[in-house]
């Protein structure tokens, strides 16, 4: 088995009613996730990834297609299906008056692990809250809330690991905790899913990422695959002196000014060369201090996906 989810031809349309016409929220959407990987699902508000999130969780009943969890097919052996996944809500939902440790047991129970094979202590401690343990919930931070909802997706041992919106309202500091038990989940094997609307997250964590708009998948591919459909750089200099009316020939490759002293340049390698705007920058009379380059990233690409669907 290479892949963890499959999801072939999968639609999903809920009534209308008297006062709203029916929606179509899913359109054939074909996924594929590789068994170990990190995958990322984007897309704006209202695009379809809590519907497919629900689908899979078994929360909501797709209107067409097939799904397979771990080679499971949720229609032939939904409970087993389930099984292999955890999902991490975005909303924080846990008890304030139980433990952490009380939260994991009572979770395991739901799920039937018997208590000789409830692995408590060691969830906690992946996670960063073994010295929690014996807290309050509600005495818990913010990040730590966060923690422990990846614990409890966590025990019944799923190979599948489902984040939705993991990192909302969190700061950076602890956004960046989040990732590292990301990625220590990921290298024991666990594949996860990820939904986000940070994009520099998926940047840094996603093996390969998906966007889907409108209930479609506008694509899916490897994420420098990804990357690289747009071959647009940033070029900044920093001048000698500061710029007054930009010269023609400048104008003409496309240059601003970016401050009294600083001009900046967006050009494509693969047909303008640095070497000739460094040329042209001195024959108008400048000397040059510093130059920086910006290469174009998931935003950019995200950005002319969305707008082109």
């Amino acid at each position: 088995m290479d892949n963890a989810i499959e999801i072939t031809g999968l639609n999903k349309t809920y009534p209308g009613s008297s006062k709203e016409p029916e929606k179509q929220a899913l359109i054939d959407v074909d996924l594929t996730i590789p068994k170990g990987s990190i995958f990322g699902l984007l897309g704006p508000n209202g695009a379809g990834k809590s519907t497919i999130i629900n689908i899979m969780a078994g929360l909501t009943v797709k209107s067409a297609g097939s799904v397979k969890i771990w080679n499971l097919d949720i229609d032939k052996n939904p409970r087993n299906a389930k099984t292999a996944i955890g999902v991490v809500p975005q909303e924080v939902n846990v008890d304030w008056f139980f433990t952490p440790r009380q939260t994991l047991d009572l979770q395991a129970g739901m799920y039937g692990v018997p208590k000789a094979e409830r692995r408590t202590m060691e969830i906690l401690e992946t996670v960063g809250l073994a010295d929690k343990a014996g807290a309050y919930s509600r005495a818990l931070s913010g990040g730590m809330k966060r923690r422990l909802m990846i614990a409890k997706a966590m025990v019944h041992n799923p190979p599948i690991l489902v984040l939705d919106e993991p990192t909302a309202g969190v700061d950076v500091d602890l956004r960046r905790q989040l990732w590292d038990n990301v990625r220590a989940l990921n290298a024991r094997g666990v594949t996860i899913l990820l939904t986000t609307h940070y994009l520099e997250e998926a940047e840094e964590l996603c093996d390969r990422i998906a966007i889907i708009n409108h209930g479609k998948v506008i694509v899916s591919e490897d994420k420098e695959k990804l990357l690289s459909r747009i071959d647009n750089k940033i070029i900044r200099f920093r001048l000698d002196q500061e710029v007054g009316d930009i010269p023609g020939s400048l104008e003409a490759l496309c240059g601003k000014r970016d401050g009294p002293r600083s001009l900046v340049f967006y050009y494509s390698p693969g047909e303008q060369s640095v070497g000739e705007i460094i040329e042209k920058i001195q024959e108008s009379g400048y000397g040059i201090s510093d130059i920086s380059t910006e290469d174009s990233d998931l935003e950019d690409v995200f950005l002319q996906l969305t707008r082109a669907a």
